[in-house]
């Protein structure tokens, strides 16, 4: 890194933060070197410093002054978190494709990245961590307690954890051992030391009953539905038109007959007292607190609720008190508790196409008063005076008034801001940085992927509007500039990263797309570019993928037929290997009957060290459920076919 003096530059600006940005020319335009300076300034004695990159390039700095805040106080993490010895979970792009480890408050990694995927260390000093598509969990040194064999693994409650795999549903505790003797259709986390579980019943529909935290059925499926316990009781369904609530040994408390009870909040529940009728709110006692007058009523939390007034499936939300009486006017599209007193109002952004999102505005939900009328586009849940929201430009907290808090940092994008032990975790715009309180950055996802010297692949991002977010491969390290440009020139295209409109109204889809280096021996470089298309509206958007083959020394494409000798009939050969693995492996038996007709000549594809992969788009062979159906070929069944003297081939061998 080379050092630039500033000490002259900005006399004056003592008594304010020096912010400094570095841009870098591209050809086109100038385009921010990194998502963020590592720091602000470097400091040594009286001089003041800015970094840029030892590399060859025009590049240009600007620098400003960003004025000193206090900042808002916020409570050290108790003793119990620091079990887990403050570590984070982090992202890193490899060559391997993105992997999960974790750091430490230094930003310095601790646990090497090796995970598929990694959450949080929880108060036991236990995290999940995914490996092969499977879930266990490992302690603080790195160490696995439990291993990779589960589908899923909730977090820990009361010293149990739900796990799930094929064959259903289970607890354990925090040495992995399963507590209960059989599993279940459905397991809920435990709670006051009871834990919902459903079986189906022998004689019809699934039931619902309660464990307690050493697996024993200490009250039987006999529910036709059923909540958690909250303050020693729970709602359970006991019949069509019949509702009870219960304590803990499973003794009615009360009865109710109605057509619809809802679980209990604040001593009341919602009900309604006809069929398909108004919604109003009961005593625990089963008398009425509130007539039935709602379209749509919530459970009370911290003394109010969110209900609907409107008819036909509309929107008309307010905000009521335990009398009934209206806090908020019921006229938003949206209401949110967002907790300790405060509530999002949303409007929809665009009035004739609400399904496209809201802008919201915070209110105080004890006198129904607006705060702040900044048009927020996400916001999150107050948790100690703060909640993290994002608008059309930047992430950030407010605070209770609802206007930005003093809070570090600001970080361009959409996307989320949570405490992390001493850290703030940010998940912005697809991508994972940590920083202090003090809002200096200490960790952030990896932007170049080494490959070998001197080839590496850049990450750069297209973002011309909020719909529409890119993260595409650059190339770096071919001998030829030409080359260079052309190859890199076709994957911006192939990612979609260029052409989109500049947003509003007339964009009526929203598009996001991502890469990872799939493999890479010798000179072959196999990129992954992967899409998903959302049109506003719909039922759910659409996949793309797309697997690039690169030879990095001439900057050739390859191509599925590159692979075979010149006039063999892979075609043919590959259709009926594939057609074979349908009929017999019973992990294809999704596919749709009479639907697979073979394999064409440019047939998608990608390939490894050991072998041949063929893939299908979602709805061609298979349910948009089941993804790309992707068919594994070894080469030692098809080597009489690949032409191994050929350029592919030799280019990873």
């Amino acid at each position: 890194m080379l050092r630039i003096k500033l000490n002259e530059l900005v006399k004056g600006m003592d008594h304010g933060l020096v912010q400094t940005e570095v841009w870098k020319w591209d050809g086109i335009g100038w385009s921010p070197f990194g998502t963020e300076q590592e720091e602000d300034f470097i400091r040594a004695d009286e001089d003041l410093f800015v970094t840029i990159p030892a590399e060859a390039g025009l590049y240009r700095v600007d620098y400003y002054k960003r004025p000193l805040e206090p900042l808002f106080a916020l409570p050290e993490p108790d003793d119990s978190y620091l079990r887990a010895d403050m570590l984070h979970p982090a992202p890193f792009k490899l060559k391997e494709g993105t992997l999960w480890g974790y750091i430490n408050n230094d930003g310095r990694t601790v646990i090497e990245p090796r995970y598929e995927y990694a959450e949080e260390f929880q108060d036991n000093g236990l995290a999940v961590v995914q490996r092969k598509n499977s879930s266990g969990l490992i302690d603080s040194s790195g160490r696995e307690r439990v291993k990779p064999i589960y589908n899923f693994i909730a977090p820990f409650s009361e010293g149990r954890a739900v796990a799930s795999d094929a064959k259903g549903y289970t607890l354990i505790d925090e040495k992995g051992k399963e507590v209960t003797s059989a599993r279940y259709d459905y397991l809920n986390s435990l709670s006051e030391g009871r834990a919902l579980f459903s079986k189906q019943s022998t004689a019809g529909p699934s039931r619902y009953g309660y464990l307690d935290a050493q697996g024993k059925e200490v009250l039987p499926a006999i529910y036709e539905d059923a909540g958690d316990f909250t303050d020693g009781q729970a709602l359970v369904k006991v019949s069509s038109g019949e509702y009870a609530l219960i304590d803990l040994q499973g003794k009615v408390l009360h009865t109710y007959k109605y057509p619809f009870v809802g679980y209990p909040g604040d001593g009341l529940l919602a009900f309604q007292a006809a069929e398909n009728g108004k919604y109003g709110y009961l005593r625990t006692d089963g008398s009425i607190a509130i007539e039935p007058q709602f379209t749509a009523a919530l459970p009370f939390s911290g003394g109010r609720a969110v209900i609907n007034t409107a008819e036909n499936y509309g929107n008309a939300y307010g905000l009521i008190d335990k009398t009934g009486k209206l806090v908020v006017p019921a006229h938003y599209y949206e209401v949110m508790q967002l907790g300790e007193d405060r509530v999002a109002l949303g409007t929809p952004i665009y009035a004739d196409q609400p399904y496209r999102g809201s802008r919201y505005i915070i209110a105080d939900a004890v006198t129904g008063r607006v705060l702040s009328t900044h048009p927020l586009l996400g916001v999150n849940n107050y948790q100690n005076g703060l909640a993290s929201v994002y608008d059309a430009k930047d992430t950030y907290f407010i605070d209770k008034s609802g206007k930005k808090a003093s809070q570090p940092p600001v970080i361009s994008g959409s996307g989320t801001l949570s405490f992390s032990g001493n850290l703030i975790r940010a998940d912005v715009d697809q991508r994972t940085a940590y920083y202090d309180r003090q809002g200096k950055q200490v960790w952030r996802q990896n932007g170049v992927i080494p490959l070998r010297p001197p080839y590496s692949v850049l990450e750069k991002k297209y973002k011309p509007n909020r719909d529409y977010l890119v993260y595409y491969p650059v190339v770096e390290g071919i001998a030829s500039s030409e080359v260079s440009r052309e190859v890199n020139d076709k994957l911006r295209s192939l990612s979609l990263a260029e052409g989109a409109g500049s947003g509003g109204s007339m964009q009526d889809f929203s598009y996001t797309g991502d890469f990872a280096v799939s493999f890479f021996r010798k000179n072959l470089l196999v990129l992954e570019l992967e899409g998903y298309k959302f049109p506003f509206g719909a039922a759910h958007g659409m996949p793309t993928r797309i697997y690039t083959h690169i030879n990095v020394k001439n900057g050739r494409f390859y191509r599925l037929g590159d692979l075979f000798k010149p006039g063999s009939k892979y075609v043919q050969k590959l259709s009926d290997i594939v057609g074979r693995q349908i009929a017999e492996d019973p992990q294809y038996s999704y596919v749709f009957p009479d639907t697979y007709k073979g394999i064409t000549a440019d047939q998608p594809f990608f390939v490894d060290g050991e072998a041949l992969y063929l893939y299908f788009a979602p709805y061609e062979i298979a349910p948009y459920a089941a993804g790309f159906p992707t068919f594994r070929i070894p080469y030692a069944e098809i080597m009489g076919l690949i032409s191994t003297e050929g350029e592919f081939w030799q280019s990873f061998h």
